[in-house]
């Protein structure tokens, strides 16, 4: 996924384009100049097409302002990184000498630019103050209102026309992209040197060494995967290097790029908050995931019973993603790297199930006659007939009479009875319900 930076200087309407464009307020809107200190991301969708947008901080390209200065890095840490940019400006002041630095910067960067002239909130033809705009170089100027949205449908037109065509994986169509995810310092890169047989990733006791995400193509037997490394997830309010930021996104971004997200934990500290976050995100996307409980060779004092015990525990903490299979590693020895394979294929399996309609609506009224749906006020749930919309994961459309009678606790005994008659118990399963007639 292609990714595209906002930058400006302070307080020209950034992070209220930002939230127009991705459809939700994700970045803090103040009319105070540097409220925006850190890059804010998420999708961006336009025509069925996607990017990742970037929102930044304020450019002041000559400051002495210590927070200033550190948003200046962050955003041209964003430009370096980004495929294209949008420069936003403010028509109600025109163009600024500030403007002109930014605009310079972004010219020497060699990136694509679309400049985009904000706070032109009126329908029709633009003013005549955005032929300034042509001054900084950048080319046609695009109004837009952040506010109301106008000429955000031409802004995000330029932007896709601008941004170059992405580089298509060279892999074989049958591998299957394994994203290797976790906190940071619980033995992802070691993992991948063990499975590549190769110090392919850095491993170092410092958290954080591995900055980007590396692909590592893997052949064992018949089969071929390819494992992606990514950066540790840290907490935002951990995030301080200028550069974990975009490690953080890298990581997000190998997350939808994967087939099998494998959720490395350390054995050593047990389950953290941290390790729901950064699953949390692999489930949120429908991802299939394997738990690898990394350093079980380091676990002291172990008996017969101490890997059920950690199980158990495991099974409470992770209880949002009940279907994802444990499996207790030595990234170090190598030591259950087999099962993990094992695991990785199983899961993948599964999650690309697709099961016939008549199948489907046998089990239904197996289902329903095992288990009577829930009626209120006199009024029964029925169930008319059901097909499976996609894949990776399964989802599957119910067609019903009644939204509101089919209540989540019968949504889960449908799920239950469907990964209990088609052997699904290690992928997400996702569930539409439909009313006739929709």
């Amino acid at each position: 996924m292609q990714v595209v930076a906002i930058v400006g200087r302070p307080n020209v309407g950034k992070s209220t384009l930002f939230n127009k464009l991705v459809g939700q307020r994700l970045s803090i809107v103040d009319d105070k100049p540097g409220v925006t200190r850190d890059r804010i991301y998420s999708r961006c969708e336009w025509l069925g097409k996607e990017f990742m947008l970037i929102d930044t901080g304020g450019i002041e390209p000559k400051t002495d302002d210590v927070i200033l200065a550190q948003m200046r890095e962050q955003a041209m840490l964003a430009v370096e990184r980004a495929d294209a940019i949008i420069f936003v400006t403010d028509i109600t002041t025109g163009v600024t000498a500030n403007d002109s630095d930014v605009a310079s910067m972004l010219i020497k960067s060699g990136k694509p630019v679309v400049l985009a002239v904000n706070k032109v909130d009126g329908i029709g033809t633009p003013p005549p103050e955005i032929y300034e705009f042509y001054n900084l170089g950048l080319g046609d100027p695009i109004a837009v209102s952040s506010v109301h949205g106008h000429g955000t449908g031409d802004l995000l037109e330029a932007v896709f026309n601008n941004l170059p065509p992405e580089e298509p994986d060279d892999y074989d169509e049958d591998a299957i992209k394994v994203a290797v995810i976790g906190k940071p310092n619980v033995g992802k890169s070691s993992l991948i040197n063990q499975i590549a047989g190769e110090e392919r990733s850095i491993v170092s006791d410092i958290a954080g060494t591995t900055r980007d995400a590396i692909d590592t193509e893997i052949t064992r037997g018949d089969d071929k995967f390819i494992f992606i490394d990514t950066a540790g997830m840290r907490r935002k309010a951990k995030v301080t290097e200028n550069i974990e930021h975009f490690s953080v996104l890298r990581a997000l971004m190998a997350v939808d790029r994967a087939d099998v997200c494998v959720i490395v934990i350390d054995a050593t500290v047990g389950f953290t908050e941290q390790d729901s976050k950064v699953a949390g995100y692999a489930h949120d996307k429908g991802k299939a995931c394997v738990i690898a409980v990394n350093k079980w060779d380091a676990v002291e004092d172990k008996t017969d019973k101490t890997m059920e015990e950690f199980r158990k525990k495991l099974e409470v903490d992770f209880s949002f993603m009940s279907y994802a299979p444990f499996v207790f590693i030595s990234a170090k020895t190598g030591q259950r790297i087999d099962k993990l394979f094992d695991l990785i294929k199983y899961t993948h399996e599964q999650h690309c199930t697709r099961i016939s309609t008549g199948v489907l609506n046998d089990m239904l009224n197996y289902a329903t006659s095992r288990v009577q749906p829930p009626s209120d006020k006199g009024k029964r749930l029925k169930l008319y007939y059901m097909t499976q919309a996609s894949v990776c994961p399964p989802n599957f459309v119910i067609f019903c009479n009644s939204r509101e009678l089919f209540h989540y606790s019968y949504q889960r005994y449908i799920e239950n009875q469907l990964r209990e008659t088609f052997g699904l118990d290690a992928t997400p399963i996702k569930i539409t319900i439909r009313e006739r007639g929709e």
